[in-house]
C-alpha cells in the first residue's frame, strides 16, 4: 500500500506540474532572454518546450511503471535512479515554459496513462525487454531532442543549456540500460514507437 502511495503520490505531482528538482536548472546560470526573441519565436520555442514537458511526464508514467513491475532489485533500483533525474528535467521545462509565458499540454494526464500503461506492458515481459525499451526510448529521445536544439533560435540559450543537459542525461540512461542486458527490441516495434511519438509531438505542440 504504501508503494502505491508513494506512485500515485509521483503520477499526481507530475501531471500538476509540482514537481521536486534535485539538481540546479542549467539555465540559471545564463541571463534571461526571452525579450531577445520575436513574439513568433517565442510561441515556437514554447511549443517545443512543450513537448519536451510532455516527453518528461511520459517518461516519469514509464519509469514508474516499468520500476513496479521489474523482477530484480538492481533494475528497479535503475529505474527509480533514472526516473529521479527526468523529474529533473520535467521541472526545468515547465520552468521555462513559465518564462516563456505559455503552458503544459492540456492532455497531460492522457499522456501519462498511455505512458504507465505501455511501461506497464514492458516491464511485464521481462527485466531484459525492459531495458531494451528504455535503450531505445532513450535513442529515440536523444534524436528528437537534437532535432529540438538545431530549431532554437540563436538567442535562445536558456532552452539551449536545458535541453544540452536533458540530452546528455538521457543518452547515459540508453547507454546504462544497454550495458545492463536489454535486449535490441525488433524493428517494427522500433518503428511503432516513432509513429506513437510523431502523434504526441504534433498534438502536444499546439494543446
Amino acid at each position: 500500500m504504501d508503494t502505491l502511495i508513494r506512485e500515485f503520490d509521483v503520477a499526481l505531482r507530475a501531471i500538476a506540474g509540482a514537481t521536486r528538482p534535485d539538481r540546479d536548472n542549467p539555465a540559471d546560470r545564463l541571463a534571461p532572454d526571452t525579450e531577445q526573441m520575436t513574439a513568433e519565436e517565442r510561441r515556437h520555442v514554447a511549443g517545443l518546450m512543450r513537448i519536451n514537458h510532455v516527453g518528461e511526464v511520459c517518461a516519469q508514467a514509464l519509469y514508474q511503471a516499468q520500476k513496479l513491475t521489474a523482477r530484480s532489485a538492481p533494475v528497479r533500483a535503475q529505474m527509480d535512479a533514472a526516473a529521479r533525474e527526468e523529474e529533473d528535467h520535467l521541472a526545468w521545462c515547465a520552468e521555462r515554459l513559465h518564462e516563456l509565458g505559455s503552458r503544459p499540454s492540456l492532455l497531460n494526464p492522457v499522456w501519462y496513462a498511455g505512458a504507465f500503461a505501455i511501461g506497464w506492458l514492458a516491464g511485464r515481459t521481462g527485466d531484459r525487454v525492459s531495458l531494451g525499451f528504455v535503450a531505445e526510448t532513450e535513442r529515440q529521445v536523444e534524436h528528437h531532442l537534437t532535432g529540438h536544439l538545431d530549431q532554437l533560435p540563436a538567442a535562445d540559450g536558456r532552452s539551449r543549456a536545458i535541453l544540452e543537459q536533458m540530452r546528455d542525461d538521457e543518452i547515459r540512461h540508453g547507454n546504462a540500460a544497454s550495458d545492463a542486458g536489454g535486449l535490441p527490441l525488433p524493428g517494427p516495434v522500433r518503428a511503432l514507437m516513432r509513429a506513437a511519438s510523431r502523434v504526441m509531438t504534433t498534438t502536444a505542440y499546439r494543446i
